[in-house]
Order: C-alpha cells, then structure tokens, then sequence
C-alpha cells in the first residue's frame, strides 16, 4: 500500500525530526535523572522547549483538518509519522502539545464542547497553559466494558452532584494538571449504552482526593503519573455537562479512536529506535571471541523486529486512512486490529533489544525500560487485548456467516 503525504505532512516530518535531533535527544539522559531526583516536577528545559515548539509552529499537530479553526491542517494519516518520531523519545510529545491525555480531552472539547466551555478549558489546554486528566476506569468494576461504570452523577437543580472512586487517572498527579473530564452515570435506568455522561470537574472542586499516585511496574513515571482518585459530593454547575445525559459512552468511543492510533505510531517510534539501539549495541560488543552481531540468533532476531515493525506501521497507517476517508465507525475493525497487535509486537522488539543489552537494557542509561513499561501498559490501557480481539473476532464471524 502505497500513501502519499502532502507536500506540508513531508515538510513538517523533516522539521519535527530536526527539532529532536537539535533540542530533544541531548536532553534525554538529564530528563531521566531529573524525574527520578524530582517527583511531580517539570523538567524545567521541557518548559522552554515547549515555548520554542510553539514559535516554530509545530504545536497541536494531533487535531485532524474536520476540527477546524483548532487544527493545524493535517489528516489522522498525514500525523501518524509525527506521533511516531515523537515516540522516539517518550516525553517529547509534551513539548509540542501532543500528549496524552491532553489529546484527546482536546479533541472531546473542541468537537462536543460549548463555546464556553471552550474558552474557559479548551483555549488553555490548546496554548499548553494548563495540564488535564481524563477519570474513567473505576478500581471496584471490570472498565473495560464501560456500561459498568458506577461513579454517579446526579442533577440537583443548577447542579450536578458526583460521587465515585476512579484510578489510573493519567496526568492528575501532574502539577499542571487544572481541569478533569469525568466519565459517570446520569440515568442507570435507561438503556445500558445511554446511562453514562461526561461532565468537566475542575481540579482543585470541593471533595476532590487524590487517594495515592499508582505505581507502574514500580515506577511512578513523574511528572505525568497515574492517580486513585475520590469525588465525594463534587458539586459543578450543570453546564459543565459535555452535550446531553447519556452521550457519554458514544462520546468515548470517538475519543478512544484517534488517541489509539497516536498511541500506537508513537511504539512503532520507540521500536524502531529499540531496533536502532540493538544494532548498535551488538556490533559494538564481543562474546565468546566474536562480535555479538555475528550470531545467527542476534540476525534472526534483528531481522523478526525489522519485519514486525513495518508490519505494525503498515497497519496503523491503513487505519489512519480509513478513518480519514470514511470515519471511526467504519474503521473499527482496524483500530481493534491495532490495539492488538502494536503493543505486543512493542513488547517484543523491544525485549530483544533489552536482551541483547544485558544488564544495560534494564538500566537508567537507555530509554529501552521506559519503551517497554510503555508498550506492556497500551496493552491494558484503552482496553486490554481480550475485549479487542472479543469485539474483532465477533465481528468477523458476522461478516461471513450469511455469506
């Protein structure tokens, strides 16, 4: 399959890629020291980069051409390759306003929000002012069907009252982080794909707590984090509400779409780095009297990794594209094909490339442990494998048993 790129998608590939090489990738050692040194800190140079990603225009870049005034212009296919050269180095999508969850609450404000909860949240977050979390899985419920959902969310006059406990809120430990989109149940009476809404909690609300960070294999992954959260009695003006009662899960299942595909080119990055980083590494290195390169089982492995990899880049891009021309609805066969096979193939790559560093790939010194926390995670975030290849596998056998 061939896809064409618009002369503005090439350009901006080489001046993103540029950007990282210049400012990104001689940070990348001092970042890490930094968060491990400094939890629930900004890396203060990643607050100047950000400043000079968005002189140089390269900033929002995710937003897809249908959003408008908010998007820089390009499709979902035109800023895969972005997302993936960001995924070269994790928290460099931070500093050109394209991180999760920022996108996708982004995308949600911009696509389903009022003019005032534009200019009072979606205006900020656009311009990186401020910092969002998204709370919708839930420690005492099965989330990934997300009809379980059990955090209330009951109209008192003017009011909305929301009680419930959630974890796994990305981004609300971060200090940046002012604004909450939070994922309940308006009407548990009514069909079991219309009780849920989406309601915009500010950060700092009455009976907000935040329980604990959670830790990620033991990581704490500073400054972003994950956090268990409780609402207890939060009360915000009912125009908070994002569109009607009900809208919520049809609200996060377009959501879940693109940000799926952001999540995936920027493994397909960090694979191929891994890649890179392993290739380097064993012909550098001698064991047993010869260069580690020179073993068929390292060739062999190389060589799955590099055929995985394009595999996987293939895939999502034809995602991409059909979600451009035809819309989440119709594409998503291929997002659950995606969601299922990027991260295990990130998995992968990236344990051979571990292996084949020894003790240095489970290090601080490469980014490859931070490439594999990523990629196990993606397995379970956004719905683990299971419900994916459920839905996929159920859907295929409805596309050919009346044949």
């Amino acid at each position: 399959m061939n896809f064409e790129y618009t002369k503005k998608s090439l350009e901006l590939q080489k001046r993103v890629d540029d950007f990282m090489q210049k400012h990104i990738f001689p940070l990348e050692s001092e970042f890490r020291a930094f968060t491990y040194a400094n939890p629930w800190k900004h890396f203060p140079p990643q607050e100047e980069l950000k400043q000079l990603a968005k002189k140089e225009g390269l900033w929002n870049l995710f937003l897809p051409v249908d959003y408008g005034a908010d998007s820089p212009g390009l499709t979902n296919l035109e800023y895969a390759p972005l997302a993936a050269l960001m995924g070269r180095v994790l928290w460099s999508s931070q500093v050109f306003n394209c991180s999760a969850p920022d996108t996708g609450n982004m995308e949600v404000l911009s696509k389903y929000g009022t003019e005032a909860q534009k200019d009072k949240w979606l205006k900020p977050l656009l311009n990186g002012e401020i910092r969002s979390s998204f709370l919708m899985t839930e420690p005492e419920v099965a989330s990934s069907d997300a009809t379980n959902i059990e955090t209330s969310i009951v109209r008192d006059g003017d009011q909305y009252v929301i009680n419930g406990r959630k974890w796994w809120s990305t981004g609300a430990m971060n200090p940046s982080t002012k604004v909450f989109i939070v994922m309940g149940k308006t009407n548990p009476n009514a069909d079991r794909h219309e009780q849920q809404s989406m309601i915009i909690v500010p950060a700092d609300s009455e009976g907000v707590s935040i329980v604990r960070p959670l830790r990620v294999f033991g990581n704490i992954e500073s400054p972003e984090g994950h956090a268990e959260i409780v609402l207890k009695n939060v009360r915000v003006p009912a125009s908070n509400l994002l569109v009607d009662e009900g809208k919520g899960f049809a609200i996060a299942q377009g959501r879940l779409g693109p940000g799926r595909i952001h999540h995936c080119m920027r493994l397909i990055g960090a694979s191929q780095r891994a890649l890179e980083l392993m290739c380097k590494r064993v012909a550098s290195r001698e064991a047993f009297g010869r260069k580690i390169a020179q073993f068929s089982s390292i060739r062999q492995d190389i060589a799955k990794s590099r055929c995985e990899i394009e595999q996987a880049r293939l895939l999502t891009l034809s995602t991409a594209d059909k979600i451009d021309r035809y819309g989440i609805k119709e594409a998503k066969d291929l997002v659950a094909m995606i969601k299922i096979a990027v991260p295990k193939m990130a998995c992968n790559v990236i344990d051979r490339a571990i292996q084949a560093h020894g003790g240095l790939g489970v290090s601080q010194d490469t980014p490859l442990s931070d490439y594999w926390l990523y990629a196990r995670s993606i397995r379970i975030a956004d719905g683990p494998d299971e419900v994916h290849m459920y839905q996929l596998g159920r859907n295929t056998i409805r596309r050919y048993e009346n044949d």
